[in-house]
């Protein structure tokens, strides 16, 4: 019974008028959340340094890392590539030495590059 007369109290209610229509604004257009990278100048020694490292041709990677980097120095790929061969070339000393050195330098010189920079060796 309560419930009833509540149900009807508020059937019964004047109720507010509609908000006044308000202009809406036009939709706006949003750029794709992740466009296709532009094709770099760096990429040609990018997949023949890639190519090498597969082989385990360190020093043949490491130079053409090197172009890569000559030709894109804003390149976080051509960074650490480069960077992971001269790892590689100092690897089989168990501790630190001058070619981890410089591995160290490019790979945080690649990702203050490209924070976001995810390697794909699938070149």
């Amino acid at each position: 019974m309560l419930l009833a007369t509540v149900l009807l109290s508020a059937a019964l209610a004047p109720q507010a008028p509609p908000p006044a229509a308000t202009p809406q604004e036009p939709p706006t257009v949003t750029a794709p959340a992740a466009l296709p990278a532009a094709a770099s100048t760096a990429d040609p020694y990018l997949g023949a340094g890639i190519a090498a490292f597969k082989k385990r041709r360190f020093a043949a990677a490491r130079a053409e890392f090197e172009k890569a980097v000559a030709a894109d120095p804003q390149s976080a790929a051509a960074a650490y590539y480069l960077g992971y061969t001269w790892y590689k070339i100092g690897e089989p000393s168990r501790r630190m030495n001058p070619s981890k050195e410089k591995a160290r330098e490019l790979f945080a010189k690649a990702f203050s590059l490209d924070p976001t920079f995810n390697p794909r060796w699938g070149r």
